[in-house]
């Protein structure tokens, strides 16, 4: 066995802590030939907070950059900073980044100025629309171009980064990490009465979640007067559950709009666990949200994604999600459909998850080893065809 060798975690978000996390706690077991280092930004300091604590991670170095109003410009900056000052310090052998935040950018800008290898954990996800989503469209082109090795997810996003002529041998089909995380965290035993949640017995429960840039605006409030028709057509028979982004652009509309509904509760932006286990609970989802669209099909929740474009069109082609965009009567039609044709539900319900198998962070730790030279056997990569 060669001499212990450091890769240092670079992250500063809630979905990335999530995402990362099943790594850093494969990295940790004893018989692993890397020792992990954890470097967060804290570009989002409570909601990353909360999921250091869930799985029980202690940071390395905290650089806490987050501040009121911050811009981009500022996230890039201070993340350049700080990481600069860890990097020389640890002189890591390797550095993970995590999707597409701007920490994520930042902290693979970092390696590529400190000559350290580049590991990219979820890569190859694309819109080829730089502006949707934004940022992070082009923060993850551009990690793809900084990166030495590249774990994808599923087929789809190891084929975008071959036609970008990315080596196949820096290529590690993983599965996405997120199904790991989830299906840790939903064998809990969680009561979310504990999250001050009570579900009224007999109704279907429909959790939506919007939070993206893009639906800022004009799209947020047709967003949310679909969701008004629903809640109005369907008063006996559904509650709307929505955990309340804090950015005001978010929450002025919806709090206007969707206030005083009886069967619509507004609450404060949930911790992961009560999340999961609201998502468990629920019927139905909708969200604009990334994860949401890899851990449904995963829970057997039917989805609607409330986006005009995704990077992860792999649900959708399976079937077990679809894309309404942020149209008034699509959402309402779909959301209908789904809350009174049984056969569609069931078969939106039943579809196998093409995102992983819960060995994601398994066969990343191999390929970290594999990649540094520790080991001489190239890891078997993830088939979404022989997984389940």
């Amino acid at each position: 066995m060669s001499e212990q060798k450091k890769a240092l975690f670079v992250f500063g978000t809630r979905p990335e802590a999530i995402k990362m996390a099943p790594v850093i706690k494969q990295l940790q077991r004893q018989d692993s030939p890397l020792t992990p280092l954890v470097a967060v930004t804290a570009q989002h300091r409570q909601m990353l907070d909360q999921v250091l604590n869930l799985f029980k991670i202690e940071p390395d170095y905290d650089l806490d950059i987050m501040e009121a109003d911050q811009t981009l410009t500022t996230i890039i900056n201070k993340s350049l900073t700080g990481l600069a000052e860890v990097i020389m310090r640890e002189k890591p052998d390797i550095l993970l980044a995590q999707g597409d935040t701007s920490t994520a950018f930042a902290a693979g800008l970092s390696a590529y100025y400190h000559r350290v290898p580049l590991a990219h954990v979820e890569a190859g996800l694309r819109t080829y629309d730089k502006w949707r989503p934004f940022p992070e469209e082009m923060n993850r082109q551009q990690l793809t171009a900084l990166a030495d090795i590249h774990f994808p997810p599923t087929a789809s996003a190891l084929d975008n980064l071959l036609k970008e002529n990315v080596p196949r041998e820096r290529i590690y089909l993983t599965g996405n990490t997120v199904i790991d995380a989830l299906l840790d965290v939903v064998g809990r035993k969680y009561d979310l009465a504990r999250a001050g949640i009570e579900l009224r017995p007999g109704r279907k429960l429909v959790l939506v979640t919007v939070h993206r840039r893009e639906s800022f605006g004009a799209p947020l409030l047709r967003i949310c007067r679909a969701l008004k028709r629903l809640a109005d057509k369907f008063a006996g028979e559904i509650d709307l559950i929505i955990p309340v982004h804090r950015n005001p652009q978010v929450r002025s509309v919806v709090y206007e709009q969707l206030g005083e509904s009886e069967n619509v509760t507004l609450v404060e932006p949930l911790d992961y666990e009560p999340f999961v286990h609201l998502m468990k609970a629920a019927y139905l989802i909708l969200s604009d949200s990334g994860g949401v669209q890899e851990e449904a099909p995963s829970l057997g929740k039917p989805a609607l994604v409330l986006r005009e474009k995704t990077e992860r069109p792999e649900a959708i082609t399976a079937g077990a999600v679809k894309l309404v965009g942020m149209d008034e009567e699509l959402i309402f039609n779909e959301a209908s459909r789904l809350l009174t044709d049984s056969a569609e539900y069931r078969r939106m319900s039943q579809v196998v998850n093409p995102y992983g198998d819960g060995q994601a962070s398994l066969r990343i730790g191999q390929a970290l080893a594999h990649y540094l030279g520790l080991t001489a056997e190239r890891p078997e990569e993830f088939d979404a065809a022989i997984a389940h």
